[in-house]
């Protein structure tokens, strides 16, 4: 897309490169037939919206080592100690980086961390072939992100289709209005705001604030990027969003599931 901020185009020539790549290594139609042996994905929408109508925290907890702008987040990275951290904390889904190159992410780190815990899982990564769609469900993810500025409407409409033949959930994540619009066309309830701008990288909650009268009733609304303080919990939640995707604040905290619980106001189980 011609608006496409120019480290999404980076990051999206790359990812042609590697999925060209892994259909050598396991062609497409070897990934499906694998893929009709698996259990049914964790429902990951469900959990989110089972808190939201209770008006509690939804809280979508990222396992991410390492990022464009920030640099190694944590190290030793131990994907299966922060997953289950996560889950005592009182996180309602994970999501985990598995792109190599930008984030120091990896698919096995997404199979470690789910088999760890009962929680349902997003694949965060940038998805704009089928065959990563199919990659996702079979390392485990019960849901994908589609990112509003990284697709045409075409082909997010495709990978939203291909997903749902799977049995996954879909997040689409818009950051203004005209990415809102487009993501509205898709039948998930779930629409992310990133109050982050990949131009500049610029965070603001208002960018949150400002899109949330034009977002229908039955949609479920996860503010993404952030989210550092109490007080910004307070805000969202008071001007009724409860659901929240938080990453960056946990991974330099000794305990993740406890900085989770504290930035929550939740009592751990």
């Amino acid at each position: 897309m011609s608006d496409t901020p120019d480290i999404l185009k980076k990051i999206i020539a790359r990812k042609r490169v590697e999925v060209a790549a892994a259909k050598q290594v396991v062609p497409a139609n070897v990934l499906e037939d694998q893929l009709r042996s698996m259990d049914p994905a964790r429902g990951f929408e469900r959990a989110i919206v089972s808190r939201v109508e209770q008006k509690r925290p939804a809280v979508i907890a990222e396992i991410k080592k390492a990022s464009p702008s920030r640099g190694v987040l944590r190290d030793p990275f131990d994907p299966v100690a922060i997953a289950k951290s996560y889950q005592k904390g009182g996180a309602a889904c994970l999501s985990v980086l598995t792109d190599r190159d930008f984030f120091q992410g990896d698919a096995e780190y997404l199979k470690a961390a789910r088999a760890a815990c009962r929680l349902p899982v997003l694949r965060k990564d940038f998805i704009i072939k089928p065959y990563q769609v199919d990659e996702a469900r079979a390392m485990g993810a019960d849901c994908i992100l589609l990112i509003a500025a990284a697709l045409d409407d075409e082909t997010m409409h495709e990978l939203h289709d291909r997903a749902r033949h799977w049995g996954m959930d879909v997040l689409v994540e818009v950051h203004d209005h005209d990415e809102l619009l487009r993501a509205l066309t898709l039948d998930t309830r779930l629409i992310g705001i990133n109050n982050r701008d990949l131009r500049s990288f610029d965070v603001s909650l208002d960018v949150t604030f400002k899109l949330l009268h034009d977002i229908p009733d039955d949609r479920i609304v996860i503010t993404e990027s952030g989210i550092l303080g109490v007080e910004d919990v307070r805000r969202m939640r008071e001007h009724d969003v409860h659901a929240f995707l938080v990453g960056e604040a946990f991974m330099r905290a000794e305990d993740p599931g406890e900085a989770l619980a504290e930035l929550f106001e939740l009592n751990q189980p």
